[in-house]
């Protein structure tokens, strides 16, 4: 089965320019200023077309406004939109219609009853991305360093097409592809030195660590 791995969160040429080269399929930036990974549209843009292309662009964004939409359309000319906030079905449907681009939906997760929410956002969200829902202290929808029990997952029909998100590294992500087995990862804070610096040869573990995984599978 084919998989799709995702780097969010890039910042700097070195990082994006390792990721491609290890295989990542889609690179992230985050347009949040809260976020430790957030940078300015402008500097996105170039270094989006470094690798315009390889890799599919994905534009990271939080209850974004028509007009933060516009701008990161303008600079970034991503080819996915991913939508990390409380973004409404409606509302989905209308950034769809607005940028004619496919939109993934975050939802976080923490129990069972959380993937309830799929079924509002089915036939409308391109793609889901399930994260582990944030600590109650932090004020970041994601990147948060932290997993949920990826057996909730286990029941979801196969028609379900989403991406694992939350906590993945060196360490755990070849459990998590055996227990989920989704169609794609994400990774971020697990490969960082500190929060917002991706750290090259954890970069390096990460993408080895997902190798040996799927040789095992």
């Amino acid at each position: 089965m084919k998989l799709d791995i995702k780097i969010c969160g890039l910042t700097t040429p070195d990082a994006i320019d390792r990721a491609v080269a290890l295989g990542a399929t889609h690179v992230g930036f985050i347009f949040f200023g809260k976020s430790p990974r957030h940078i300015e549209p402008a500097d996105a843009g170039r270094l989006a077309d470094r690798i315009r292309g390889r890799a599919k662009i994905v534009s990271v964004s939080v209850d974004a406004d028509d007009d933060e939409l516009d701008e990161i359309m303008a600079l970034i000319r991503p080819d996915i939109l991913q939508l990390h906030g409380r973004e409404t079905p409606e509302r989905v449907l209308t950034v769809k219609a607005v940028t004619g681009l496919p939109v993934w939906k975050a939802l976080s997760v923490s129990r069972a009853e959380d993937l309830a929410r799929i079924d509002a956002y089915d036939g409308i969200a391109n793609r889901f991305l399930f994260d582990a829902k944030p600590p109650r202290d932090s004020e970041l929808p994601g990147g948060n360093g932290v997993s949920f029990d990826w057996r909730l997952l286990a029941g979801l029909g196969a028609d379900i097409d989403y991406m694992l998100s939350g906590g993945l590294n060196r360490d755990n992500v070849g459990e998590a592809l055996r227990i989920a087995r989704p169609t794609g990862i994400d990774a971020s804070s697990g490969v960082e030195s500190s929060p917002g610096v991706k750290d090259l040869t954890m970069m390096d573990e990460f993408f080895a660590a997902v190798r040996k995984a799927r040789v095992a599978a």
